[in-house]
């Protein structure tokens, strides 16, 4: 399955938790696992917390300090801070699903990481099931 994501800002996060356990429910995923996957070298996925919004602020304000969007980069995109950040946050995540249910901690979610918007994005999902 594909969920379709519409960035609105050149780098956010975009909570897809919803969207995912859609995705479970639809499949009938009792136990075993879903694949979140992000086909985007300036596009990534992780899992945080979704219950204070400053987080992913935090998060996204510490990557700029570290890659800052200009720099002393070759690529001439002019987008490399995109590249980096989603080479260290990942284009994947795996997550444990049991009685249909995904096995995300209290505090936990799955956030889209875009680092080069605006953009119409795709995130894949594969549900694997336990034998």
């Amino acid at each position: 399955m594909i969920i379709n994501v519409r960035t609105t800002q050149d780098q956010q996060f975009i909570d897809i938790t919803s969207q995912v356990r859609q995705f479970v429910e639809q499949e009938g995923l009792q136990d075993g696992c879903v694949v979140v996957y992000v086909p985007h070298t300036t596009a990534g996925v992780t899992i945080n917390e979704n219950s204070d919004l400053t987080v992913p602020r935090d998060i996204l304000t510490t990557l700029n300090k570290v890659f800052p969007v200009t720099g002393d980069y070759r690529h001439l995109e002019g987008n490399s801070h995109a590249h980096i950040k989603a080479s260290l946050v990942g284009s994947s995540c795996t997550v444990l699903v049991e009685n249909g249910q995904l096995q995300l901690g209290t505090w936990q979610g799955i956030f889209f990481c875009e680092f080069d918007g605006p953009r119409q994005r795709r995130v894949q999902l594969k549900a694997i099931a336990s034998r």
